[in-house]
């Protein structure tokens, strides 16, 4: 898994999870199961939206550093995908999440899939900072903002 190295910035890869990271978005590199081939011969469409999940836990350790459970402070407000080519079982499949809006308790995450350079799903969350007691949203932290700031290429 790719984290943030809050103090300097940096970013180190264990390779037990497959992440990488650019300047502006985190991938992950997988390989598609049989089991999760469809009767038509390609992924299922109820798999891509797992992986995107999958994907999106770098930036579920920038606003809940160590993915406590008992301190999780996130919720999905909204998710949206499209699905415009075939993915296909046997052949690596990159996964690529970026931040694509920042606002003040909530952020929209931009995530896709490519294989052999194509696109073949693309799909928007919007995730929102929460107080589970409280139950409202609450501002992020400003340290959370800059980190997902650092993914949309805005400074």
């Amino acid at each position: 898994m790719t984290f943030v190295h809050r103090a300097k910035r940096q970013w180190t890869q264990n390779n037990n999870k497959g992440f990488f990271v650019t300047n502006t978005q985190f991938s992950m590199a997988l390989k598609p199961r049989f089991c999760e081939t469809d009767a038509l011969g390609h992924i299922n469409n109820t798999v891509i939206p797992v992986w995107f999940e999958a994907a999106r836990e770098p930036i579920f350790e920038i606003v809940n550093p160590g993915q406590d459970l008992t301190k999780w402070n996130m919720i999905i407000a909204g998710f949206t995908i499209a699905f415009t080519a075939p993915t296909y079982y046997g052949e690596e499949v990159i996964v690529k999440t970026h931040i694509s809006r920042l606002g003040n308790s909530s952020f929209d995450i931009l995530q896709s899939c490519w294989q052999h350079g194509k696109k073949t799903a693309e799909a928007t969350t919007t995730m929102v900072h929460y107080n589970y007691q409280t139950e409202k949203s609450e501002p992020l932290a400003e340290f959370v903002r800059q980190q997902l700031a650092a993914l949309t290429g805005v400074a």
